[in-house]
This record gives C-alpha cells, structure tokens and sequence, in this order.
C-alpha cells in the first residue's frame, strides 16, 4: 500500500510540473500573441485579396491551402530556426528584429506612397494573362504563401524575444503554440471575413423575417467598407510596430536616443493631463513610433525598388522584379 501511496504522490508531483508548464506556455504565448497584433491585423487584412476573382466555392479551399502553407512556414521552417538562433546566436536576434521591423516599415509606407501616387501593378497583370483558373489559383496561392512566410518570420521572431522559457523544451512548446494558435486565429478570420457577403446574400434571398433580410443586407453593403477600414487599421499597425521595433532595437544595440525622447515625451503628455495617463501614455507612444516607422518607410522605398529588387531579380532570374522596380 506505501508503494502505492508513493507512486500517487510521484504521479501527481509530475501532473503538478505539467500544470505548471501548461500554464507558463499559456501565458508567455498569450504575450507573445499580445505583442504581434500588429501583424497579424495586417495579415488579416492582406490575405483575402487573393481569393479575390475567385467562384465562391473556392475560396475556403484557397484559404485553407494557405493555411497548410502558414502552419509548415512556422512549424518546419521557421521554429527550428527561431530556437537555433535562441541557444546558439541570441545577438542575432535583436538585428533580424530590426530587420523585420524596416519591412514593415517598407510595407505600411509603401500603401500610403500608393494611395498617394497610385501606380500599376505587374502582379494585376500577370494574374490577367493566366486564363486558366487552376493555375491562377495555384499562383495566387503560393504568392500568400511566400507573403505569409515573411510575416510569420517577423511573428515568431517577435515571439521569440518576448518568451521567457526556463527551458529548451518550454520554449519550443511556447513558439509552437503561438505558431498554431496565430495561424488559426489570423485565417479562420479571413474565412469569416471572405465569406459575410455570402452569408448576407443567403439571409436577403432565404431569410423568412425582415430583421433577418435587413441584416444580410448590411453584411452585403458593409463588407467592402470593413474590408477598407481593415486594410487602413493594418497600414497604421504595421507602421506602429515596425517603428517600435526598429525605436527598441537601438536601444538595445546602444543607441536609447530615440527611445528616451519618445518616453519622456509619453510622460509629459500624460502629466499635462492627468487623467488617463496609461493610455495617454501608450497613445502618444504609439503615435510617435508609427510616425518615425513612417519616415524610415519612406526612406526604404527607393532602397527597396531601385537596388534590392533588381538584386533580386538578377540573382533570382526574375524578370519580373525589373517592372517592380520600375513602378
């Protein structure tokens, strides 16, 4: 019986640490996730621009293809070398923060420099020249794959320096968790968000009460404009985070002027006052990141279309990388 009495307690010993665990990947994954809305607002906001042109019962097949695609992104690709960098080259990690940071930067400056100077897109028309919709769709699909690898990049590298693991094993469990819950989350909205017109569409052709027709009616007329405020709210998070990242990460490589003028700045506001100062705090904050992610966006621009897209081109084959440079 005392062998058995012991064995019990050992047993729940074990489930104890196991709770423990559950728990510590729970919350440093919560974090985690907390700090990369940002991205994924702004994923949320890219990816149902290619289901676009679709028949409608292909779009959550398309979604779910890449779906597949994000989750083997994260979990083959990019884990394993989130948690080499963690344990073998920590330094690195701040510099390719950074870097993750300035494509953001490039990406929320380069929708605002569009809307402001609107351009062609070599994309539009080489998707116009492909007359068979397999094969656009296949097309579509590797390129939000490709756009999606990118982004989860920047997600679990953001992850990775949030997450305090007291082990290795920890660590991988936290990444991962973040990896599978993220992925869901940001496309399982996309499938809601593409399919709402649908969904009105049947309640205005099918709906038996008035409030129901009135309602799909509402989804019909008011999902292009979400889709629009979407699309505006993921500009601004990438710009916010992207300017944040890049604020942070000189301050960790030694150079904090940029860091302390914002902060002092933040608590001047909010002293002046008085009231709210937390949020007045992170709104100024904020605001001060997305204008300075802005400005170093702008910058990037020229670097990114006339030097390193043609690079790319020319070491990749890409002809199509000379018109991007040329838009």
């Amino acid at each position: 019986m005392s062998g058995l009495l012991a064995l019990l307690d050992d047993v729940a010993a074990i489930a104890k640490v196991a709770a423990a665990s559950v728990d510590d990947v729970a919350s440093a994954a919560a974090k985690a996730g907390a700090k990369t809305a940002g991205v994924l607002i702004d994923d949320a906001a890219v990816t149902p621009k290619y289901v676009t042109g679709f028949k409608p019962q292909r779009e959550l097949p398309i979604i779910w293809k890449i779906t597949k695609g994000s989750l083997r992104n994260k979990l083959i690709f990019l884990l394993p070398i989130a948690l080499l960098l963690s344990n073998f080259a920590p330094w690195a990690i701040t510099p390719l923060l950074m870097l993750g940071g300035s494509y953001l930067c490039f990406e929320g400056a380069e929708k605002i420099f569009h809307v402001l100077f609107p351009h062609a897109s070599h994309k539009v028309a080489e998707d116009m020249e492909v007359k068979d919709p397999t094969k656009l769709e296949e097309r579509k699909v590797a390129g939000a794959i490709k756009t999606d690898f990118i982004l989860s990049a920047e997600i679990m590298t953001i992850s990775l320096s949030v997450i305090e693991a007291d082990s290795f094993w920890l660590e991988a469990a936290t990444l991962a968790v973040v990896a599978v819950a993220i992925t869901l989350a940001v496309y399982g909205s996309v499938a809601l968000i593409v399919k709402a017109d649908d969904l009105g569409l049947e309640m205005v052709d099918h709906g038996r009460l008035g409030v129901t027709r009135a309602i799909g009616r509402g989804l019909v007329r008011g999902m292009p404009w979400f889709l629009k405020l979407l699309s505006i709210v993921g500009t601004a998070a990438m710009l916010w985070v992207g300017g944040n990242i890049i604020v942070h990460g000189l301050e960790v490589l030694g150079w904090p002027v940029l860091y302390d003028w914002i902060h002092h700045l933040a608590e001047e506001a909010a002293h002046a006052l008085g009231t709210l100062e937390g949020a007045v705090t992170w709104a100024v904050t904020a605001f001060c990141d997305g204008i300075l992610g802005l400005a170093w966006g702008l910058v990037l621009i020229p670097v990114a279309t006339k030097v390193i897209t043609p690079l790319l081109g020319l070491f990749g084959g890409d002809k199509s990388a000379d018109k991007a440079a040329g838009h």
